[in-house]
C-alpha cells in the first residue's frame, strides 16, 4: 500500500477540487510513492498523535484538519506548527488532510451529523456555485449510446439524485477532410453532410480533463466536434451544511437532550427556546455560522454547528433555534466516516482511529 493509494480513495469520497481557497487539503508532507504499512485517522494532527502513529506503526496519519494553513518560511521548532512538521519529517510519517473538500461533499461530515440525528430527505444547505460546466458534443446516431455511456462513465450527466442526465437534438453537420484525414465517412477534399446528433450534459468543472478524453477515445471521428460551457447552476451534489426532516417533531428540549447525548456535550449554547416543535433541522460540522441566513431561508426549525458568534445569536430572532454544540464535538464523526470508507475498499490493511481527544477546548 503507499500513500498514493490511500489518497485515490480518500479522493472519492471527496474531491480535492471542493476544498474552499483558503484550505490547504491533500497531501501535505511525505511522497505519494511512499509505502505504509498502517495509518492512524484524527481529527487534529497534534505532537501526540503523532507519537501514537509512531507506537502504532502508522506511517501515514490521516487527519480532518490540515496541521499547515499557511506557508512555512522555517522550521525552527519555535511554534506548535513547526514542531509538528519537524516531528512528522523525523519520524517519517506522511500527513494527509481532508479538510473542507469532506465538508462540501454530500456524503461528508454534515450527512453523517444528519443520519445520527435521524433526519430524513437531507440534501445541501448551501449549494455551491460556478462549478458546473455544459458540454456539448456531436454524433451520429449509431454512435449516440456508445458516446453517451463513455462521457457518463467519466462523471459527466448527474443533476442531483439522477444521473446519465442528457438532452439532444437532430440535426445536419458538415465537413470537409483535408489531406492525410481519415474521415469515419465521406472523402477527401469533398464537401461531406451527416445527420448527427447534438448532445448536452452537464458536468463538474474538475472532471472536464477526464470526460473530454473519454468523449475523444469513444468518438468515430477523428476530430470530434465539442463545445464547453461555464454555467451560473447551483450545483446540488456539493456545498455547505446539510437539511433534512425528523419522521415526527419533537421538543426543543428533547433535541437538546438528544443533541448533548450524542455528541458528547458537557453543554450547549443556543438562543431562546420557541415553544414550538422541531421537525426540519440544518446541520453543518465546525464553524457553520455564515449559514444562519440559509438556514432560516430553508425553513429549518432548529440549526446544528458550532463556534457562532455572540451578535449572530441576534440573527436569529425569533425564527430559529440556534445551537452551538462545539467545533470538536460536531466534528468528531469524521474518524468513523473515514475509517469506514478506507475499509471498505482495503478490508486487510491496518487502519487505526486515533485514541487521543484532541479538542483544545476544556469545559469547567
Amino acid at each position: 500500500m503507499t500513500v498514493r493509494d490511500l489518497a485515490a480513495c480518500i479522493e472519492i469520497l471527496a474531491h480535492p477540487a471542493l476544498q474552499e481557497d483558503y484550505d490547504n487539503s491533500g497531501l501535505i508532507i511525505g511522497s505519494p510513492d511512499t509505502s505504509v504499512n498502517a495509518a492512524l485517522i484524527t481529527l487534529d494532527v497534534t505532537e501526540r498523535v503523532i507519537d501514537e502513529a509512531v507506537r502504532k506503526g502508522a506511517g501515514m496519519i490521516i487527519s480532518h484538519h490540515p496541521p499547515v494553513f499557511n506557508g512555512l518560511k522555517r522550521l525552527t521548532g519555535r511554534d506548535v506548527t513547526e514542531r509538528i512538521v519537524f516531528k512528522a519529517i523525523r519520524e517519517n510519517i506522511a500527513l494527509y488532510a481532508i479538510h473542507t473538500n469532506l465538508d462540501n461533499s454530500v456524503n461528508g461530515i454534515n450527512r453523517a451529523i444528519g443520519e445520527k440525528l435521524g433526519l430524513a430527505g437531507l440534501t445541501i444547505l448551501e449549494p455551491v456555485k460556478r462549478r458546473l460546466m455544459k458540454l456539448v458534443f456531436f454524433v451520429p446516431p449509431s454512435h449516440a449510446r456508445i458516446v453517451c455511456q463513455a462521457v457518463f462513465d467519466a462523471g459527466a450527466g448527474t443533476i442531483g439524485n439522477y444521473d446519465w442526465c442528457s438532452f439532444s437534438v437532430d440535426g445536419q453537420g458538415s465537413f470537409r477532410a483535408g489531406e492525410g484525414a481519415k474521415p469515419f465517412t465521406g472523402n477527401v477534399n469533398v464537401l461531406h453532410h451527416e445527420n448527427e446528433q447534438r448532445i448536452e450534459v452537464i458536468l463538474p468543472a474538475f472532471l472536464q480533463q477526464s470526460v473530454i478524453h473519454a468523449l475523444i477515445k469513444a468518438h468515430p471521428y477523428e476530430e470530434p466536434a465539442f463545445d464547453l460551457y461555464p454555467i451560473e447552476n447551483q450545483w446540488t451534489n456539493a456545498g455547505s451544511g446539510m437539511i433534512g426532516e425528523l419522521a415526527v417533531a419533537i421538543p426543543e428540549n428533547q433535541l437538546l437532550n438528544t443533541i448533548k447525548s450524542l455528541f458528547g456535550c458537557k453543554c450547549l449554547r443556543h438562543t431562546d427556546l420557541l415553544n414550538r416543535p422541531v421537525k426540519k433541522i440544518a446541520v453543518c460540522g465546525g464553524s457553520g455560522s455564515f449559514l444562519i441566513p440559509a438556514a432560516i431561508a430553508r425553513g429549518a426549525d432548529a440549526f446544528i454547528t458550532a463556534d457562532i458568534r455572540y451578535h449572530q445569536y441576534f440573527e436569529a430572532d425569533r425564527r430559529i433555534l440556534l445551537i452551538d454544540a462545539g467545533h470538536y464535538e460536531t466534528e468528531q464523526f469524521v474518524k468513523e466516516l473515514l475509517y469506514n470508507h478506507i475499509i471498505k475498499k482495503f478490508p486487510n490493511f491496518a487502519l487505526h482511529l486515533s485514541e487521543i481527544n484532541t479538542n483544545p477546548i476544556n469545559y469547567y
